[in-house]
């Protein structure tokens, strides 16, 4: 007895949607390793390019041209630039007894505690969004730090993402006392 494999159909663009993601998932990981290897303008065109990738991809799986398996994709690509970039940066600025690092630390441990509300949240049925727009001002904000090596952007993206977390969990909780 033969099996044929079956492989389900994907809607279309999902191999573009796909590649943009991993193409922007690559970019960050080079974008980590120049802001480690004390490249910080190269970092940030890196990043500045990952970023507009990700967000390129993000808004085609979240809107159509993605399934599921897309959104994640993106969700997780989004934590990995936080990851790479603001790990980086705070790995290199500690060297420097730079209040960058713990800006970034900050603004790394508050981006995944906005993404863990906003993932639990949605876990649990309730419609907690995250905006293309914040999340490129994030970005933009990093890039920024990295070309122009100005402080206040960093602790900005750390006060945004802390906001992020609040709004969202406040969002949760009005939804819970909505059902």
């Amino acid at each position: 007895m033969r099996t044929m494999l079956r492989f389900q159909r994907q809607p279309p663009g999902t191999a573009i949607t796909r590649s943009v993601l991993v193409a922007g998932g690559a970019l960050t990981a080079g974008a980590a390793w120049l802001v480690i290897a004390r490249e910080p303008r190269l970092a940030g065109v890196a990043a500045g390019a990952s970023g507009a990738l990700l967000l390129l991809g993000g808004h085609r799986a979240n809107h159509g041209a993605g399934g599921p398996t897309d959104r994640m994709l993106d969700d997780l690509l989004d934590r990995g630039w936080d990851a790479g970039v603001l790990a980086s940066i705070a790995w290199v600025a500690k060297d420097e007894g730079s209040p960058v690092a713990v800006a970034a630390i900050a603004a790394l441990s508050l981006s995944f505690v906005a993404g863990y509300v906003r993932a639990r949240g949605a876990a649990l049925g309730y419609s907690v969004e995250e905006r293309h727009v914040t999340r490129g001002t994030r970005y933009t904000l990093v890039v920024v730090y990295l070309l122009l090596g100005w402080t206040w952007p960093i602790w900005t993206v750390a006060i945004m993402s802390g906001l992020a977390a609040l709004v969202r969990a406040g969002q949760v909780a009005q939804e819970e006392r909505a059902a």
